[in-house]
């Protein structure tokens, strides 16, 4: 199994969530061993995707530092990983990616018009060889050793139109498609108008998000998933592990985890090189991982 570019540049318009400017997103296929490289375009300024460059978790990934950054990344990068696309160059004209419908399915179809390309060198994977955790009181994340890629994600949030949700997803591309990536953000009305307050999250709306009062789902259209709200948290968790570089071989556990908690995990786990092992597959490994990105 080798590594994967996209075969052809393509490029999209779209929001961004905070400044609500319109965000122009162009995609660009690299050689093998490049690696993701976002390039802010205002800036003529790279930052390469790493765990190091991750400089802000509160209500996003960023990457960069404050003279230079990228916001609002993992959704994009959970369709990447999802694609299985290792190298890749991803081109802005701003601070922060466009949050299109708030879900991973844009950028799973800009993919899909750009198609995939297959490189030469093998395919490289990171396998974790020994459990690692971060909690913060009840809430948790996990990696543990596990024959295949899994995500376990549990939420409980009193509220009347979500409380307990469980989900366990056992990755492959299709059931990506099928079951993750249309599962949008959500906010609260009162959170939504603080933060406009304070020029943050203007570029939300119910058109980007599902949007929540004390009571009841506010958008029309309603849910897309009755546990639409658990299947975006595992689609966040997917992007926030592909900081890291890799598709993982284990599993992914989880209670009301975050984006600060999964960058925590990311850093916990290359804090220790026994944690880990980073897989080299070549042309004679292919069943199971073939079948994940078929």
């Amino acid at each position: 199994m080798y590594q994967r570019t996209i075969a052809r540049p393509v490029e999209v318009v779209g929001i961004g969530l905070h400044k609500g400017e319109s965000v122009r997103l162009r995609i660009e296929p690299l050689d093998d061993d490049s690696g993701i490289i976002f390039y802010r375009s205002d800036l003529g300024r790279s930052i390469p995707l790493s765990v190091d460059a991750v400089i802000d978790t509160r209500m996003a990934t960023v990457i960069g530092d404050p003279d230079g950054y990228i916001s609002t990344i993992e959704h994009f990068l959970s369709a990447l990983y999802a694609y299985g696309i290792d190298n890749l160059r991803v081109i802005l004209e701003g601070n922060e990616m466009p949050i299109m419908d708030g879900s991973a399915v844009s950028f799973c179809l800009l993919l899909e018009e750009a198609g995939i390309q297959k490189l030469r060198q093998p395919k490289r994977l990171l396998r974790i060889k020994r459990p690692v955790e971060v909690r913060d009181g009840e809430k948790f994340v996990r990696l543990e050793p596990f024959e295949g890629a899994m995500f376990d994600f549990t939420i409980d949030f009193d509220h009347p139109a979500i409380g307990r949700q469980h989900y366990r997803f056992d990755f492959t591309r299709r059931r990506y498609t099928e079951e993750i990536a249309r599962a949008r953000t959500f906010g609260f009305a009162r959170d939504i108008q603080y933060l406009q307050s304070r020029n943050l999250a203007m570029g939300a709306s119910l058109d980007n998000a599902i949007g929540l009062d004390d009571q009841r789902v506010l958008n029309p259209e309603g849910l897309r998933y009755p546990d639409e709200f658990v299947r975006h948290k595992i689609l966040d968790a997917m992007g926030d592990m592909k900081v890291a570089g890799y598709n993982l071989v284990g599993r992914y556990r989880s209670f009301a985890g975050s984006h600060d908690l999964n960058h925590q995990l990311t850093q916990a786990l290359f804090a220790e090189s026994a944690n880990y092992e980073i897989l080299s597959l070549g042309a004679a490994r292919l069943s199971y991982y073939e079948r994940c990105f078929a």
